[in-house]
């Protein structure tokens, strides 16, 4: 109970340091401090989408429903974490580049991705037999996340793209002051201790729901 009001204060803290305590980014201004809320999205939606990966497995190998809804809830998540990235995305692109869209490889590959995990919760809707929604959903779970890397990691860095600079570049140096670093592996930080969080909470809905239905 105690750690989500600490979580919450340490967010609260993450907002003021980016807007008051780190500098914005050279040649970038003021919209550079997006990066602490864009990159921190990004990264959960893929750690999001790992774990719906594992819990699929966990699914296959035991057939125990819960690692299905465990799986259900953590790619919800993941999209949710993803629209935000698309969205801060796309306030920096406007003011950046002129256009909230340019079909820019990173945002192409977003939207690709979020129609993949779309089409995951599509088939879960189409399907009423809780097993058989149960194992088809864990293998394209599976299936889906071997396109997350290539989505988020490869085709971004194959095309020429308008995008800046990754934090981490060719030289494998990070490419920040000492206190932009320090807000922005905060605000990772903090994102992750935000999934998690509501991660946990809604499993305990789902299993406080199943001891009352008894299903």
């Amino acid at each position: 109970m105690v750690w989500k009001y600490l979580l919450g204060i340490f967010m609260v803290v993450v907002i003021l340091g980016s807007f008051f305590y780190a500098q914005p980014a050279l040649g970038l201004g003021e919209v550079s401090r997006i990066i602490y809320y864009h990159v921190p999205a990004a990264w959960v939606a893929v750690l999001a989408y790992l774990v719906a990966m594992v819990s699929a497995l966990r699914y296959l190998r035991t057939r125990d429903i819960s690692h299905d809804t465990a799986a259900a809830i953590s790619a919800e998540l993941g999209t949710l974490f993803a629209v935000v990235a698309t969205v801060t995305g796309a306030v920096f692109a406007k003011v950046t580049w002129g256009a909230y869209w340019n079909w820019d490889p990173r945002q192409t590959s977003i939207t690709v991705l979020l129609l993949i995990y779309g089409a995951y919760f599509a088939l879960r809707s189409a399907v009423d037999d809780d097993q058989r929604r149960a194992g088809l959903s864990s293998v394209y779970a599976i299936l889906a996340f071997f396109t997350v890397p290539f989505l988020v990691f490869v085709v971004p860095r194959v095309y020429a793209s308008l995008h800046p600079d990754p934090i981490l570049n060719v030289d494998k140096k990070i490419n920040m002051d000492a206190r932009m670093l320090q807000v922005f592996l905060a605000s990772l930080a903090g994102f992750t201790g935000l999934y998690s969080w509501m991660y946990s909470l809604k499993l305990r809905i789902y299993r406080m729901l199943r001891e009352r239905t008894g299903v």
